[in-house]
């Protein structure tokens, strides 16, 4: 598929749909795009229908089925798009390639995928200081995501999925910092008993 250059064509690429409940076009939406005139739009639409279609189908899927409805704040980006929310400070990361940046894979040839949720159910019950940490567990022991990055704001969280997972779980929410990777004492086993009281898990 080539990049859509009229607004039928980008009415088309938002109308393909990437798992049961998810459209690409519900990841297109972006504030800096919008505020600055900077089209969304993927350069390479295959392999980020491809990325994105692991990501929702493998992680955002059971996460709604589970909680209910997800909130989406951020989900593709276009290099461009990526690049000037970074150079000016836009919590945009440097080299975002395989994390919002779709549509581009990383240095070893892998492609991937990022979108920022809020949880409503769990920010809902579980807001006081350092209780992001019963969600992250929850999805450590469940999903099979790549990173997670957490926020301190409704809980927000960076959900990745990667052809190579890392399985790495970082928090800017208090307390900062890693709260578990592959090699740290926490990071096997089941973590049941820091989630008590959430949802079953369902598929």
């Amino acid at each position: 598929m080539k990049r859509p250059t009229s607004m039928r064509g980008l009415e088309d690429l938002g109308r393909v749909r990437l798992s049961e409940n998810f459209f690409l076009r519900d990841f297109l939406h972006s504030e800096i795009g919008s505020l600055y005139g900077i089209p969304n739009i993927p350069d390479d639409p295959d392999l980020a229908i491809a990325a994105g279609s692991r990501l929702c189908a493998e992680l955002l899927e059971p996460l709604q089925a589970t909680f209910g409805r997800l909130h989406l704040r951020s989900g593709y980006r276009s290099h461009a798009l990526n690049n000037y929310g970074n150079a000016h400070d836009l919590n945009c990361a440097r080299d975002d390639a395989t994390g919002h940046v779709w549509d581009r894979r990383d240095a070893d040839g892998c492609m991937g995928a990022t979108a920022c949720v809020v949880v409503p159910w769990v920010w809902d019950r579980h807001h006081e200081t350092g209780e992001w940490q019963k969600l992250a567990w929850w999805i450590h022991d469940h999903l099979p995501y790549a990173s997670l990055q957490f926020f301190p704001k409704l809980w927000a969280v960076n959900i990745s999925w990667h052809e190579r997972p890392k399985r790495l779980i970082s928090s800017y929410a208090a307390p900062r910092g890693i709260l578990t990777r592959e090699g740290m004492a926490n990071w096997a086993g089941s973590h049941a008993g820091l989630y008590a009281g959430f949802p079953s898990f369902k598929a």
